[in-house]
């Protein structure tokens, strides 16, 4: 028997009826894969690496200082602010919601009470809103996407209203009340400099607005309890404070509230009508016709990314697929023979 019989016998040819046994994704050779490959479940989450975050760093900075700057010059007639602000006043006499003398009194008494407030006034905002955008952007593309247009919206409702209607705080309106977190704390003005203050924007009330989307952000990605009791405690935390450093009224929390839920209505439409890199799309080509299909926005041009599949039978490659409250995972496909991958043109 000749050599090449012998080889036959050992590796005998399927016949036409027979379909050859699957070929394990992962014992595809790696020289069969192209320089430019299709991307990993975790090139697609983390996009970009450290230049994405840095470009997200440098457009919501961007974001802040035009938002400050812009508050800053729309400061309006001091006489019709404070006038304002006492009428605000009045009209939460009437309701009953004036609470802001009485809390004033509770807290400013002892240091027990006043320096916690001061601080969740000052550390609870915008350093948690920076540690969640962050830890979103790493984790949960699409919520970070959500949460940073519901602000940036929601920021610019409430310039408007700044310019428009300017309104000062408890502490400016003459009517005994103590700016706390300026007597007590230099921390706050670094955080927040003096210049890209505007004193008379009172309402509505983002500190407690702001820190409700967060809250409502952190509730839906995570299932931790300590997460969700954070979710929850803060905005209650914040709306208190911003009322005992005597920096808002109790309705401005009320507006700041209904201010941000707006942004994220918005924000919520923008992304199901597929705008703002909120949508991505397969190319399935079938026939010669490129088709394009909807996909888990967390993946895809928004990275400026696009994945291909291949026309022949056995080309398909591994999608990434979003497995519940996790990151992608690769899910493999069932090749039906020998294939060498390679990069859809």
């Amino acid at each position: 028997m000749s050599e090449n019989d012998r080889a036959q016998d050992r590796h005998p040819a399927p016949s036409s009826g027979d379909a050859p046994d699957p070929v394990p994704a992962h014992h595809v050779p790696a020289h069969h894969v192209p320089a430019h490959h299709v991307p990993t479940p975790g090139e697609l989450v983390h996009g970009g690496g450290w230049v994405e975050v840095a470009r997200q760093f440098v457009l919501i900075s961007g974001a802040a200082l035009i938002y400050f700057g812009v508050r800053g010059l729309t400061e309006g007639n001091v006489q019709d602010a404070v006038q304002r602000g006492r009428a605000i006043l009045e009209a939460e006499a009437a309701i009953g919601l004036d609470l802001e003398a009485g809390m004033q009194a509770v807290f400013g008494a002892t240091r027990v009470l006043r320096t916690p407030a001061n601080w969740v006034y000052i550390w609870l905002h915008w350093p948690v809103i920076v540690v969640t955008l962050f830890w979103l952007h790493h984790r949960h593309r699409r919520d970070y996407y959500l949460l940073r247009n519901a602000m940036f919206i929601s920021g610019a409702i409430g310039l408007v209203i700044f310019a428009v209607w300017p309104v000062a705080p408890p502490r400016l309106i003459g009517m005994g009340f103590v700016d706390t977190v300026t007597e007590l704390s230099t921390s706050y003005r670094v955080l927040q400099p003096p210049a890209l203050v505007n004193r008379y924007a009172a309402v509505p009330s983002l500190h407690v607005g702001w820190n409700v989307l967060v809250g409502f952000t952190l509730w839906r990605v995570s299932a931790n309890r300590a997460v969700r009791a954070f979710a929850v405690f803060s905005p209650l935390v914040m709306a208190v404070a911003v009322v005992a450093t005597a920096n808002h009224y109790v309705l401005d929390g009320c507006a700041g509230t209904i201010v941000a839920l707006v942004g994220l209505w918005a924000a919520s439409r923008i992304e199901r009508n597929g705008l703002l890199g909120f949508r991505s799309a397969v190319r399935r080509r079938k026939g010669g016709v490129i088709e394009d299909e909807p996909v888990d926005p967390s993946v895809g041009d928004q990275f400026g990314q696009v994945i291909a599949l291949g026309d022949a039978p056995g080309e398909q490659q591994a999608l990434p697929v979003q497995a519940g409250d996790g990151p992608l995972v690769q899910k493999a496909s069932v090749y039906h023979g020998p294939v060498e991958l390679h990069a859809a043109r």
